[in-house]
C-alpha cells in the first residue's frame, strides 16, 4: 500500500504551528504508548513532516480497511485516506489531546467517508441490482457507473490495529463480502457506529465523539444498525467456514478450482458447486443462480474452444480468491480479465462466484501484468 504522509506533507508549503497545548503534555502518557510517539507528535505540531509521517504510517493500513468499510470501494478508501492525512496534518495543530491520536485520526477519517457518501451512489453486487437471469439468453451490457462493490486485497488489511473489549466482528470477518453488502445497506452514520462500535471495538463514549452526537444516540443507532445487518448476514461467516475446513483442505479445494479452468472443464468445475451456486461478473448486472443455470451460463460464454484461462490463487476480503487471466492472442499472452472471490460452504462446496472483471485491481494485490504462453 501507498504511504501517503510525507508527499502530502511534502508538497504543502511551510506551515507555522502554534505552540502546543499544556493540556496535551498533561495527557500524553495516557495518550501513548512510548514517549518516543509524543515526541513525535510534539514534533509533528510544530512542522516536522517527517515525524508526522512516522506517527501516521503504522495506522494506514487500519484506516483504509475503515474507509472501505464505509465505502465499498477500494479507490475511494485510497481517496478518503488521503484526503484524511492531508486534512490531519493540516490540522495538527489543533489537536489538543482531548482523545488518543487513534481516534482523532479515525474522527477525520469517518467524516471524509461521510462526506464522500453524500456525493456517490450505494456500492452493490448485482444480486441487489437486478433478478436472475436465464443464461440461454443474451447477457446485459456492463454498467460502467461506479455502483459496483469492489474487492479489497488481504495484504491491506491492516489486522495488527488493535479491536477494542466491545468489537463484535474478527477483523477479517468484518471485510467479507456479505458482511460489506450488509453496511452498505445502512444509512451512513448507522454504517460509521456499527463499524467503529462492533469491528474497531470503540466505546460509546468514543464512537460519539466520533460522530460529535451522544452515547445514547450511539446506542440507539447501534440497535438499529444490528437489526438490518443482521437478517442480511449468513447463518455462519466465512471465517468460521474456513477454519472447519483447514488449511490442507481449502487449498486442495482452490487447486481443484484453478485446474478446472485451465482445462476448460465444465464437469469438474460444476462438480464443486452446491446446488443453489451463483455467479456473477460485474460491472455486467446479469447474474444466475442454481448449479444447472450457472453451467449454462460457463458453457456458453466462459469454456468455448476460444477461451484459454491462467488461474493465479490470492485472497481477497479473507475468502479464497483466483485471479483469471485470459489468453489475447494479439498480445501473445494471458492478460488480466478479473478477480475470483470465491464464497464456500462447511462441506466445501462454492456457493458462490464473485468475478469481479477489474483488471485495473490487479496493482492493489501484487499480482503480475501478465503471464506467457
Amino acid at each position: 500500500m501507498k504511504s501517503y504522509a510525507l508527499t502530502l506533507v511534502s508538497s504543502e508549503s511551510e506551515v507555522t504551528m502554534s505552540s502546543v497545548n499544556n493540556n496535551l503534555r498533561e495527557a500524553e502518557d495516557s495518550l501513548f504508548a512510548t514517549s518516543a510517539d509524543t515526541e513525535l507528535l510534539l514534533a509533528a505540531q510544530n512542522g516536522d513532516g517527517d515525524a508526522f509521517g512516522r506517527l501516521v504510517d503504522p495506522l494506514q493500513r487500519e484506516l483504509q480497511a475503515h474507509c472501505y468499510r464505509m465505502l465499498g470501494s477500494y479507490a475511494d478508501a485510497e481517496d478518503a485516506l488521503q484526503e484524511t492525512l492531508l486534512r490531519a496534518w493540516r490540522s495538527l495543530a489543533r489537536f489538543e489531546g482531548r482523545s488518543s491520536f487513534r481516534s482523532w485520526l479515525y474522527r477525520i477519517a469517518t467524516n471524509a467517508c461521510l462526506r464522500a457518501i453524500e456525493r456517490r451512489p450505494k456500492r452493490m453486487l448485482p444480486m441487489d441490482y437486478a433478478p436472475a437471469a436465464d443464461p440461454h439468453v443474451a447477457r446485459g451490457a456492463p454498467v460502467n457507473d461506479p455502483v459496483w462493490l469492489e474487492p479489497y486485497p488481504d495484504a491491506s488489511l491492516g489486522l495488527e490495529g488493535p479491536a477494542g473489549p466491545d468489537a463484535r466482528y474478527e477483523q477479517r470477518e468484518g471485510i467479507e463480502l456479505a458482511f460489506i453488502v450488509a453496511l452498505q445497506h445502512l444509512p451512513a452514520r448507522q454504517r460509521a457506529v456499527l463499524i467503529l462500535r462492533d469491528v474497531l471495538g470503540f466505546s460509546a463514549r468514543e464512537t460519539a465523539a466520533v460522530l460529535e452526537t451522544t452515547p445514547v444516540s450511539i446506542d440507539s443507532a447501534l440497535q438499529r444498525a444490528h437489526k438490518s445487518v443482521d437478517e442480511r448476514l449468513p447463518s455462519q461467516a466465512q471465517q468460521q467456514t474456513l477454519r472447519l475446513l483447514g488449511d490442507d483442505e481449502l487449498g486442495r479445494l482452490i487447486e481443484r478450482y484453478v485446474a478446472a479452468w485451465e482445462r476448460n472443464d465444465i464437469d469438474a468445475l460444476v462438480s464443486m458447486l452446491a446446488q443453489d451456486a451463483r455467479i456473477a461478473m460485474p460491472p455486467r448486472p446479469t447474474w444466475y443462480s442454481g448449479r444447472e443455470q450457472v453451467a449454462a451460463f460457463v458453457r456458453r460464454y466462459l469454456f468455448t474452444k476460444r477461451t484459454r484461462w491462467r488461474l493465479v490463487p490470492t485472497s481477497a476480503n479473507g475468502q479464497p480468491a483466483a485471479a483469471a487471466y485470459l489468453w489475447v492472442e494479439q498480445a501473445g499472452a494471458f492478460m488480466p480479465e478479473g478477480l475470483h472471490v470465491l464464497t464456500l460452504r462447511r462441506g466445501g462446496e462454492i456457493e458462490e462466484i464473485m468475478a469481479f472483471r477489474s483488471p485495473e485491481v490487479f496493482p492493489s494485490f501484487d499480482l503480475p501484468a501478465s503471464i506467457a504462453a
